[in-house]
């Protein structure tokens, strides 16, 4: 069961050696279980320590050490976990515990705390080999009761138990993004599971936050998603729960602007040109939820193609109009994942513009034409968005990595102060007080007209504006 690697050992946070001496004294032990002991085999930087406490008797004596070091939040203490805080840092502390599914959800279990478990059997509830590892602190020993080493090796992703793996049927998306995150194959047995309990439609009793924040994990942390997104087709997960996506598969593409296939193998090209772009220098300093909305537009930018796509006589394929079929299908997508109205909403504009930017650059827009685009889109983002859409193809142009277009209009939006927010209208309702117009609903339809005419490039001033509406309205 131990792995005897004393000549590698974890780095662990001060404290987890003195509270795991303090344990030692009460004839207890501290193990650090779960993804730090796999990303330390992974090397990828460890952020979390959860820290299984065998041989206590209560949670109780659990808690009362805890407290000598810092402070004990009990949240979780009907489920045998504490969160302990020190110096800022937060670690979850638990007891063994056993796992028994009496209904539907992931609320649906009995758990039973048990400090007397020993590590195999505790470890069997947990869902791959790689996730059950543990690492004893005292003794400096990796622990492996289920082949998890073997498979890092392998860089292969399986389950530890068939019976307990589809008590939760998270697991499924979890071994998803398990795969693209890690570069992990899945385990043949595992995937024949995934696809029955797909099949069998014991996924739909899941709720949409859980498989968002699978979905989010993908798109943020995987350095190719696209990886996940062919596990989940070959699951049968697209056909059934994501039919907007899957209606993508074998949707055929003019060979002139798109010779890498079918919109499926462009859309999954362009997923991850842009998981590489919101961690390149001009977008990692975004929050999170910047860089979730850039991959969840490329996600969705030609979901239009689906139901936009004709073929003449002459084999001439063309997708006419497919940027404004898109909004509709991207908001029944995105729905099926979350009801943050907002977000979605946000992702509309970038979808239904996606192409302006190439399209203005072929065309040489004049400057009205840039001012109003800002007025509907912010032009900075849009343009990453058309980015990863132009790199993700095999063009010559696109294999050159040389995005001229998206160069051409942010210069060209930047010179008009209009890069990354709307012109700036030049009248508001106390301007047409002061030239004595009485307040009224006419105001804003007066003050857009005067708008109308910025964009247009007619006026450029405040002067010009009051001289236009003290002609027109004396």
């Amino acid at each position: 069961m131990k792995a005897n690697l004393e000549d590698i050992c974890m780095k662990l946070p001060k404290i987890l050696h003195i509270i795991s001496k303090a344990l030692q004294a009460k004839d207890a032990k501290a193990i650090i279980v779960g993804g730090s002991v796999r990303d330390h085999f992974l090397k990828l930087t460890i952020k979390d320590y959860d820290i299984e406490v065998y041989g206590l008797e209560s949670m109780q004596e659990l808690e009362e050490l805890l407290a000598r070091y810092g402070s004990v939040n009990l949240v979780g203490k009907s489920f045998g976990v504490l969160k302990f805080s020190y110096e800022g840092e937060e670690y979850d502390f638990s007891f063994p515990r056993l796992e028994t599914k009496t209904g539907e959800g992931h609320r649906g279990f009995d758990v039973e705390v048990d400090g007397t478990l020993d590590f195999k059997t505790a470890a069997r509830r947990r869902d791959f080999t790689v996730n059950a590892l543990g690492y004893d602190v005292e003794e400096k020993t990796f622990l492996d009761p289920f082949g998890g080493l073997e498979d890092i090796k392998q860089k292969t992703l399986q389950h530890i138990d068939d019976e307990t793996f589809i008590e939760d049927p998270l697991r499924v998306y979890r071994a998803v993004q398990f795969c693209a995150r890690f570069g992990f194959g899945l385990a043949l047995k595992t995937k024949v599971l995934c696809q029955d309990m797909s099949d069998k439609g014991l996924l739909e009793e899941l709720p949409k936050e859980r498989v968002y924040s699978e979905w989010k994990k993908l798109l943020l942390k995987a350095p190719k998603p696209s990886v996940g997104f062919e596990l989940m087709r070959e699951l049968g997960l697209l056909e059934c729960y994501s039919p907007e996506l899957h209606a993508l598969v074998d949707v055929p593409q003019s060979p002139v602007w798109h010779p890498e296939g079918d919109v499926w193998v462009h859309t999954m090209m362009t997923v991850d040109e842009m998981a590489t772009l919101v961690k390149s220098e001009e977008i990692e300093d975004r929050d999170e939820k910047d860089k979730l909305r850039f991959m969840f537009a490329i996600l969705c930018h030609d979901l239009g193609k689906a139901v936009s796509t004709t073929k003449d006589d002459e084999g001439n394929i063309r997708s006419i109009g497919h940027e404004y079929t898109g909004i509709s299908l991207t908001k029944m997508f995105m729905l099926r994942l979350t009801d943050e109205h907002d977000f979605i909403e946000s992702l509309l504009p970038l979808v239904e513009h996606h192409l302006k930017p190439s399209q203005f650059y072929r065309a040489e827009s004049k400057d009205k034409a840039i001012r109003k685009l800002a007025s509907k889109v912010n032009i900075e983002d849009l343009v990453v968005v058309a980015k990863a859409d132009f790199l993700g193809r095999t063009t010559e142009e696109a294999l050159a990595r040389d995005y001229k277009a998206g160069a051409w209009i942010l210069e060209k939006a930047t010179k008009l102060k209009v890069k990354n927010k709307p012109l700036e209208k030049l009248l508001q309702g106390r301007d047409l007080i002061d030239l004595g117009l009485e307040p009224s609903p006419k105001f804003s339809e007066i003050i857009n007209e005067v708008y109308m005419l910025q964009l247009e490039g007619k006026i450029s001033f405040k002067e010009e504006a009051l001289s236009y509406i003290g002609e027109k309205y004396g």
